[in-house]
């Protein structure tokens, strides 16, 4: 990685705030813009605050490389926008936020208009891996991508990173990411609840900690599970409620489209739905493991339930279907 790397990131919440802690922390110079005040920590360490998209570009040298963590749906559009008329042509940004691909297509054809790249970035790992190394699924045009490449490695878990084709492939790989997901999720989730309903009580703490050495189901989800388990005291006290920002309702949408069937993905999603209504073990497990990676909170969230409502801007994508 060049040694006067330097990038910009528009959105400091969990994700993005972190992701500028490990880009100072490697020497990369990081400028941002937010809503409200930065975290003084980030100022502390050398983060220059843009309070206008003007001054964001002029703390940049060209080709600026631009990255968004804010919301799907019309707050990437009109950051987008927004950043059209400061950029330069040449100028890349990279969407590290969980959009619909198809919406993705459509933004990397307009910014092409203005001569400003555009990359589909699915980000995974969690508020931890922003911290300490993530998981990047890059979409685009080769140059934007390559010309971003050298920030994303040094950011990512070692080989944590891919292009994963032209633009909309980013958010595609991470879409269906979050399906496979959800689907483990839900098995983790149901397999809590068969322990909670066992004739004896068990051992429950100590089963996931046996599990999550040298069982084949190891993970860090059920690592996630187990630290949750032991914090919290046991489940009773999580709300079975299970809020998500329906990514993956997308994807099936998707998969009915493309004739693939997805019926464990499927079913992870309908359970969700249900968990809204219930209070279920499955559900009180999953909100843990979700409180655990991604700091998602507890019981209902009207920020994210308006996220799943407007977070695909554009109508369901036609492509991606091939035939077989």
């Amino acid at each position: 990685m060049p040694t006067e790397e330097s990038i910009a990131i528009v959105g400091l919440g969990k994700m993005g705030a972190n992701l500028a802690r490990h880009a100072l922390d490697l020497g990369i110079r990081v400028a941002g813009h937010t809503l409200g005040t930065p975290p003084p920590d980030l100022m502390v360490a050398g983060f220059t605050h843009a309070a206008r998209l003007t001054a964001l570009r002029d703390a940049l040298s060209p080709p600026r490389k631009v990255f968004l963590y804010v919301p799907a749906g019309p707050a990437v559009d009109d950051v987008l926008n927004r950043l059209a008329d400061v950029l330069e042509p040449n100028d890349i940004v990279a969407d590290g936020g969980n959009s619909y691909w198809g919406d993705s297509i459509r933004r990397h054809a307009r910014m092409a208009e203005r001569g400003i790249g555009f990359v589909d970035l699915g980000t995974s790992g969690g508020i931890e891996g922003a911290r300490d190394g993530a998981c990047f699924m890059a979409g685009g045009e080769r140059g934007a991508v390559a010309a971003l490449e050298p920030v994303l490695r040094a950011l990512a878990v070692k080989d944590g990173y891919v292009h994963a084709g032209p633009p909309g492939a980013g958010h595609f790989t991470k879409l269906v990411h979050n399906g496979i997901e959800f689907g483990m999720l839900e098995a983790i989730g149901e397999g809590m609840g068969l322990l909670k309903a066992y004739q004896e009580k068990l051992p429950i703490a100590d089963i996931l900690r046996c599990w999550n050495h040298g069982s084949v189901i190891r993970s860090w989800l059920i690592d996630l599970m187990a630290r949750g388990y032991r914090e919290d005291g046991g489940m009773d006290s999580v709300p079975s409620f299970v809020e998500d920002t329906g990514e993956v309702n997308w994807l099936v949408a998707d998969a009915l489209r493309m004739e693939v069937p997805i019926p464990a993905i499927a079913g992870s999603v309908n359970q969700l739905f249900a968990s809204r209504d219930n209070r279920r073990d499955w559900a009180r497990a999953i909100a843990v493991m979700r409180h655990g990676f991604g700091g998602h909170p507890f019981g209902p969230d009207e920020a994210i339930a308006r996220e799943r409502r407007e977070g695909r801007v554009g109508e369901i994508a036609r492509g991606g279907h091939k035939a077989r």
